[in-house]
């Protein structure tokens, strides 16, 4: 499902991946632990196509993340360490427009919505307004806006950075359940 060989990435003088190549297999999950700046967020930009690699190659499904990007970002759902969230939107309408972003026909918006929702345990907070939910909330939302599409591959970047311990366990039992349709790949600087 995703090779990645020799994959290489500098900023300058700086090589912030060198040579890493790894395969993921259809249904798996699989973490990148290391510190802060051990590359972990390059590898996931670099696999959801938002920035290129210095040298190396990945394939995501057969398709070339260098060469195909449009058709893994159909296949991809990205949380990024700060979700892209617009605090002063309803949950609803948030989600609603990162539908129509992934380009659900408008006959299907309100069902794939309806069931990120319910997938994310959103439904109490689905009225309210982004900014004013706790920090757990905001970031099950991010999760929905990633899975709003029904991607094959999630990939979260840092997804339980900045939570208190309940919502550390909230976030991972929701990982969890969805590691059971999904091929996930997450990061963390603190081991589980």
């Amino acid at each position: 499902m995703i090779e990645v060989e020799q994959l290489s990435k500098s900023y300058g003088p700086r090589e912030a991946i060198k040579n890493l190549s790894f395969q993921i297999e259809k249904g798996e999950v699989v973490g990148f632990l290391g510190p802060n700046g051990a590359g972990k967020s390059t590898t996931m930009n670099i696999l959801s196509c938002i920035m290129p690699a210095s040298s190396g190659s990945a394939k995501i499904c057969g398709y070339d993340v260098f060469e195909q990007a449009l058709e893994i970002r159909k296949l991809i759902g990205y949380l990024p360490e700060t979700p892209p969230l617009y605090s002063d939107m309803v949950v609803y309408d948030y989600l609603t427009f990162a539908a129509r972003l992934r380009n659900i026909p408008s006959k299907k918006t309100k069902l794939a919505v309806d069931q990120v929702i319910e997938r994310c345990s959103l439904k109490e907070v689905d009225g309210r307004i982004i900014g004013r939910l706790s920090k757990g909330y905001q970031q099950r939302v991010g999760i929905a806006q990633a899975l709003v599409h029904d991607p094959d591959i999630l990939i979260l970047d840092e997804p339980t950075i900045g939570l208190d311990p309940i919502q550390i366990i909230e976030i991972r039992k929701l990982i969890q359940e969805l590691s059971m349709s999904h091929t996930i790949i997450l990061s963390s600087h603190i081991l589980p």
